[in-house]
């Protein structure tokens, strides 16, 4: 009996570049990644090598590719999944990027958006993007690029540059240069897509100052893509699947029902609740954003971001140095029994939901003669869950009730973080047996569009959970806890 054949992801993130082959039952088969580096030019600014960005994402799925030939297993598809908001900007001619890639965390255009806030521009831009004005996005991004780089306006408006979020980018190389496409998710963050029209918004665009002539064609997630040059990949696979991070992790989760929610903990926190074809509109601060679209027909969500989450942990690791590894936190956090008041606000990059304040600047509380390790790498955990709290209480202002909350990401395999988690929002945590959910989503689109998944039913029916956690904290204890969060956020917002 012949092997069914697997799915290729890619998994371009903020940290690494991944490429992993899954069966047709959700189940991981193989993986390759390699990391890249994180460019900081500036107090705020945080960039990549578009060229690594490539390098990196070719040569894992060459590792994939080449594998499954030893294997002597077929891949029937692409999907890519991709760090959301990420601005690449290169010339259509030469296929060369005209400045680094600049990422989703930089904060370098904070004054401009003050400014067009201060203008009264947000309430046009929400209604038709669904989004805040916010360095975070896309739009602010390339309008700098126009602005500061040596000829890129005037090639700009000669329409010799593109734009593109990282799937484009990958997309356009992976092509050969014939395909320049993202998906409607991926336009959904950029400031710049009137998420109720479902097309590119002119009024947006003049007042971004975006020539239309860089921007991708917009498809459904799942979609014919185009095919892989041989000359690049070594084979010709169709790419069938495209979605943002955090979309793909909801498909991956089978959120595909009203009310349903997942969290992703990666470099960042991001927490979709699925509200059918329904744009919601939160007054809580939270986002109206695509969660996919699949022949035609839109889903939206109500999503909250969070800058920082694993990427604390990185800084623990790689910034100061006091763990060698991020598996350490688990066991450093379990042997207290409790914070000592010590609160670590991980604003490095600003404050994400609810809060969107890009110039608050990270601090950490409390700490006595006796702090150490432990508390730090505790503090550090609980700020994850913490600031997860916050946007749930932002959810429930706007009228929504959560039943359960789905998890996934790499900080997921730590239980202590999810019991915490469990006991600070009062909700039941359910971690999937498949955490690999961004990159299984991405793999669900390609084969959704290729017909290997007959349809979001026949998805979810692959789902299963590993494990559970239900709250279990004294609601005194739970309230101080609190307190002191809430009291350590105010005093990085000074509200």
């Amino acid at each position: 009996m012949p092997q069914r054949p697997l799915i290729l992801s890619i998994d371009q993130g903020t940290t690494s570049s991944r490429a992993i082959l899954f069966e047709t039952d959700g189940e991981p088969a193989f993986t390759a990644q390699r990391e890249f580096r994180q460019i900081f030019p500036d107090s705020g600014w945080v960039e990549h090598d578009p060229e690594e960005i490539w390098s990196t994402t070719l040569a894992v799925c060459r590792e994939a590719i080449v594998w499954s030939a030893e294997k002597s297993r077929t891949i029937a598809a692409i999907g890519i999944t991709n760090q959301r908001e990420t601005v690449v900007v290169w010339d259509r001619e030469s296929g060369r990027p005209v400045y680094n890639a600049i990422v989703w965390q930089d904060r370098r255009t904070a004054d401009y958006c003050a400014e067009l806030k201060q203008a009264g521009k947000e309430p046009q831009v929400r209604a038709s993007s669904g989004l805040l004005i916010d360095p975070y996005f896309s739009a602010t991004k390339i309008r700098w690029i126009l602005e500061h780089v040596d000829g890129a306006r005037e090639l700009a408006n000669r329409g010799r540059l593109a734009f593109g979020t990282t799937d484009s980018f990958l997309i356009w190389r992976l092509t050969g240069g014939t395909v320049h496409a993202t998906d409607a998710t991926n336009a959904s963050r950029t400031l710049l897509f009137d998420i109720h029209r479902q097309c590119w918004d002119q009024e947006l665009l003049a007042l971004f100052q975006v020539p239309v002539s860089l921007l991708p064609e917009v498809k459904d997630s799942a979609a014919d893509y185009g095919t892989t040059d041989p000359g690049v990949t070594g084979v010709a696979l169709p790419i069938a699947g495209v979605a943002g991070d955090q979309q793909a992790a909801t498909i991956g989760q089978a959120c595909f029902k009203p009310g349903m929610i997942k969290s992703t903990y990666g470099t960042g926190c991001f927490a979709v609740l699925n509200t059918g074809g329904s744009a919601v509109q939160s007054n809580h601060q939270l986002l109206t954003t695509v969660a996919y679209r699949i022949r035609g027909e839109v889903c939206y969500a109500l999503e909250g971001s969070i800058f920082v989450a694993g990427a604390a942990v990185q800084w623990l690791r790689d910034g100061i140095g006091i763990i060698r590894s991020a598996g350490e936190t688990e066991a450093l956090a379990a042997s207290l029994d409790d914070n000592k008041g010590v609160y670590l606000v991980p604003a490095f990059t600003g404050l994400g939901a609810p809060y969107w304040d890009p110039h608050a600047r990270g601090a950490i509380f409390g700490l006595t003669r006796d702090s150490g390790v432990a508390e730090l790498a505790r503090a550090t955990l609980e700020s994850v869950a913490y600031q997860t709290r916050d946007l749930v209480r932002a959810m429930a202002a706007d009228g929504v009730k959560l039943n359960a909350l789905r998890v996934d990401g790499g900080m997921v395999a730590n239980d202590w973080l999810l019991q915490f988690l469990s006991d600070v929002i009062e909700v039941p945590v359910e971690r999937p047996a498949v955490t690999e959910t961004t990159a299984l989503g991405a793999a669900c689109l390609a084969g959704l569009q290729q017909g290997i998944f007959s349809s979001l039913e026949d998805i979810a029916g692959h789902w299963r959970r590993q494990a559970l956690f239900k709250p279990d904290m004294e609601a005194g204890r739970r309230q101080r806890l609190l307190q002191g969060w809430d009291n350590a956020i105010g005093r990085v917002t000074g509200r």
